[in-house]
């Protein structure tokens, strides 16, 4: 067994608070109740389901009634775009999608799902950062454009968009816009507002809160076809039994990270930071990836020349440390991650990636512990390479 256990992949998930599942237990033994039935614990079960509305509204500068609880961020992200795109198309407003080339597969797939019915997407280049310029968004919005889908915060190198910019220029069009936010909400503030957004996504899992659990947030009169079908709930727009004990975990986890994130991403983007000037100081040939400025206070990406990533993964995880080379979501995937390619690294640089992303548990000495770490790792790796040469 390694000496010591260091988890920096919050990207990927976080542990369930303490007092989020302290909220959650009830509901999953005394007041299970079916929240469309009519007796007492089924009306507790509501009421609890309603306040969770409320708490998530209010967290995302929303009305309650634009808040539609799902069972994922990948199940928000289909909703949003194949809900929309159909009826759109349905009211012959075109069926024309922009979306870019770094988005998280249940966006991409789903577009690419929508191809196949005769749907047309453009997928925006980013620069080396991982940006889209708006400017290349407003010249790609053509007469059939009815959709743009620009994630919020990228889950892999954690560059964060201009939103709002983007949403104004969908906006001026009479275009809907929508954002999938899974690693930007409980991380950032975000205010659907403010940024101008028609649709948005988020999972509870990203924040401290249980698997299994999402919302998609709906603008009040956008029009989106329902994407599971069977009973009445949600309004009559997504069909099937409430999870309500997820539900009240999501609400209260979100409402936690908004009350502690000023406080929380002080210490996180300090952790961020001296990880990113230990890395780049102590291993040659290595290279930050996403911008330098404008990304998640907790995520810190690199990739480093003449290795393969999953050795490396393997090597560290025998050391104690839980880390990623990308995605979750892909990580069984033998290609280099689509967002590194996008971002023009040759594919062999973007096979050594390493994605570390800081929670609140994590200290100065798990800094001290990977900065320990990862240089022999890498250098192993890099001795048993026929490409490197230390000259």
């Amino acid at each position: 067994m390694p000496e010591r256990f260091i988890y920096l992949d919050h990207a990927a998930t976080t542990a369930v608070r303490e007092d989020v599942l302290e909220k959650m237990v009830p509901f999953f033994t005394q007041n299970y109740g079916n929240p469309s039935s009519i007796y007492n614990i089924a009306r507790t079960a509501r009421k609890a389901v309603d306040a969770a509305r409320e708490t998530v509204a209010a967290a995302l500068g929303a009305e309650p009634e634009e808040i539609y609880f799902t069972g994922s961020g990948s199940e928000a992200d289909n909703w949003a775009v194949a809900g929309a795109a159909y009826a759109r198309a349905g009211e012959n407003r075109g069926r024309h999608i922009i979306t870019s080339s770094i988005e998280h597969h249940a966006l991409l797939d789903s577009c690419a799902a929508l191809e196949k019915q005769g749907f047309r997407v453009t997928y925006l280049p980013v620069d080396k950062y991982g940006l889209v310029d708006p400017a290349a968004l407003s010249g790609a919005i053509r007469e059939d454009t009815s959709l743009v889908s620009i994630m919020y915060a990228n889950n892999e190198i954690g560059t964060v968009q201009p939103i709002a910019e983007l949403a104004s220029i969908a906006a001026a069009r009479g275009i809907l816009f929508h954002t999938d936010a899974v690693q930007a909400v409980g991380a950032l503030p975000v205010n659907v507002r403010e940024s101008g957004v028609d649709m948005l996504s988020l999972a509870a899992h990203k924040f401290y809160g249980p698997k299994g659990v999402g919302v998609l947030y709906i603008k009040r009169g956008t029009k989106v076809n329902r994407f599971i079908h069977g009973g009445s709930q949600e309004r009559g727009r997504r069909a099937g039994t409430e999870n309500v004990a997820g539900i009240v975990g999501l609400a209260e986890a979100l409402r936690i990270a908004v009350a502690e994130m000023e406080k929380n991403n002080r210490k996180l983007t300090a952790l961020r930071d001296r990880t990113i000037a230990g890395v780049l100081k102590a291993v040659p040939h290595s290279i930050l990836n996403g911008h330098p400025v404008e990304r998640l206070p907790n995520n810190a990406h690199f990739a480093f020349r003449y290795i393969e990533g999953e050795s490396m993964l393997l090597l560290l995880d025998m050391k104690g440390i839980c880390a990623s080379s990308g995605s979750a979501c892909t990580s069984g995937s033998l290609d280099p991650s689509h967002v590194l390619l996008a971002i023009g690294l040759p594919h062999e640089t973007a096979h050594g990636s390493l994605r570390v992303t800081f929670g609140v548990e994590n200290d100065d000495s798990d800094v001290d512990y990977l900065l320990e770490t990862l240089p022999p790792v890498i250098q192993r790796l890099r001795d048993m390479s026929p490409l490197y040469d230390a000259r």
